[in-house]
């Protein structure tokens, strides 16, 4: 012992504070490549919502107007940024409450060593994650049809009425039930091998204490998991809030505006009848700032001591 105690105290002279950033030399060059992709178009995002560039406009009318894209977006005649906020985050909420819900639910189901075809399960689940979003989104709209599709033949069939799904009592409605269908499977399969990954000896424990499966629920199981969720919400939300593919091939942002999340609001802005690019890249650094601040949020709650 006394000769690996020097051994070490030799070897901590002799790099000094080295020692502990020794890992430092391996990770930096993924370091730079990724500053590199992520903070150049940052950046340059940034840059062209502080000037009055259009698609296809002349060189020679550009400049820079500061802050006014934001004045627009916010106190303009028009502002439909504040209903795209909002139904952005009131369906990450929902949303990602129902997904969290439901894949732990079927997690547990999963969980259960007496269930038959588990590997047929997984398999099933799994087919939701690699479909593409917008192929998934052009399948349910063709089954939420008002006159030929599925979902109303058997209403039909069943209970004798039918739903107008992509109408405007029903169109979030319908996007909700996507966005579920499609996201829910990677919840229970992430909590799926949470729960796998569990140590045994608190469990016995509590049974030994008498605890019932719901108190084992709420004291042993979700405690132990309280990582894995917060991780879990954090990237649904993030994907929630730049949410395109779904209400673009569903319902286009209509009708009227009632659909137009804030991904479709940059798109249109961006992209529709005025182009305005630094308006969208505007929208573009609110919505980073959102997604930044929900992300610090989350990574405080993983990070906060119990």
């Amino acid at each position: 012992m006394t000769t690996q105690a020097a051994a070490v105290k030799k070897n901590a002279k002799k790099y000094g504070r080295l020692g502990s950033k020794a890992h430092y030399p391996y990770i930096l060059p993924t370091m730079i490549i990724m500053t590199l992709l992520i903070g150049i178009p940052i950046i340059s995002v940034f840059v062209v919502s502080l000037t009055n560039y259009q698609l296809a406009m002349n060189m020679d009318n550009f400049r820079f107007v500061g802050l006014r894209n934001y004045e627009r977006l916010f106190f303009g005649a028009n502002p439909i940024i504040y209903y795209s906020l909002t139904i952005s985050i009131g369906m990450v909420v929902v949303c990602t409450a129902i997904q969290l819900a439901l894949g732990l639910a079927c997690a547990m189901l999963l969980n259960n060593d007496n269930v038959r075809f588990k590997g047929l399960i997984i398999a099933c689940l799994i087919v939701p994650i690699v479909m593409t979003p917008s192929i998934a989104s052009l399948i349910w709209k063709l089954m939420l049809n008002t006159e030929f599709g599925v979902i109303n033949y058997f209403l039909d069939m069943l209970f004798g009425f039918t739903v107008v799904w992509l109408g405007a009592d029903h169109a979030l409605l319908s996007i909700l039930l996507v966005s579920v269908w499609n996201n829910t499977p990677f919840v229970t399969l992430i909590m799926y091998a949470g729960l796998r990954s569990l140590p045994s000896d608190p469990y016995e424990a509590a049974l030994i204490d008498g605890a019932n499966r719901i108190q084992v629920f709420f004291y042993v199981t979700l405690p132990m998991l309280k990582q894995l969720i917060l991780i879990t919400i954090m990237f649904r939300c993030i994907d929630m809030l730049r949410m395109f593919d779904t209400p673009f091939v569903l319902t286009q942002g209509g009708p009227g505006n009632l659909t137009e999340f804030i991904g479709l609001f940059i798109y249109r802005t961006g992209f529709g009848v005025n182009t305005q690019v630094a308006r969208a890249a505007a929208i573009s650094v609110i919505l980073l700032l959102i997604v930044s601040v929900i992300s610090s949020l989350l990574i405080y709650a993983m990070r906060k001591k119990d």
